[in-house]
């Protein structure tokens, strides 16, 4: 998938030019032995249309026969919708696996009004993957979903 260039500008740029913000919460699971999810976060118009990436955390240090971007594909619904024609590292969208805790991602600026579906899937080694969608509408206040184990809290703040 190729990303225009004001998408990048307006992810680039920073939370100030963002129409919103997108919180999402990568939660600390009690297992014995816990890896970092990959973690995918793209829009979709809500009646169809191309998918945006927004963001892609995966082990970019991983080297060897077995890089990290070849566990990409995990994050399957991603991976069908674009994913596997984004060529890694991505600039502005793509970076290293994130800790446990609540990170930030901004909205791309150019959002038109309108309808979208926010998507953000998660896969983890020797756990689960989970999908998590929030509906939104541009202009709107906040929206927000939660997960049921790979991910937590997944909110919207649209400025």
């Amino acid at each position: 998938m190729k990303s225009s260039p004001l998408l990048l500008a307006g992810l680039v740029a920073g939370p100030a030019s963002a129409a919103g913000l997108v919180n999402v919460t990568v939660p600390r699971l009690p297992v014995a032995e816990y890896h970092r999810p990959y973690v995918a976060g793209w829009i979709e118009p809500a009646g169809g249309g191309a998918a945006q990436t927004l963001f892609v955390w995966y082990d970019v240090k991983k080297g060897g026969n077995e890089p990290g971007t070849k566990w990409l594909a995990d994050l399957r619904a991603w991976w069908r919708k674009g994913g596997r024609s984004l060529k890694m590292p991505a600039d502005g969208i793509s970076g290293a696996t994130r800790p446990p805790g609540v990170h930030q991602v901004p909205l791309p600026a150019n959002l038109k009004p309108g309808a979208y579906t926010l998507y953000v899937e998660a896969a983890r080694e020797t756990g689960g993957r989970e999908l998590v969608s929030v509906p939104l509408a541009i202009p709107a206040k906040a929206a927000s979903a939660t997960g049921k184990g790979e991910l937590g809290a997944v909110a919207v703040t649209v400025r």
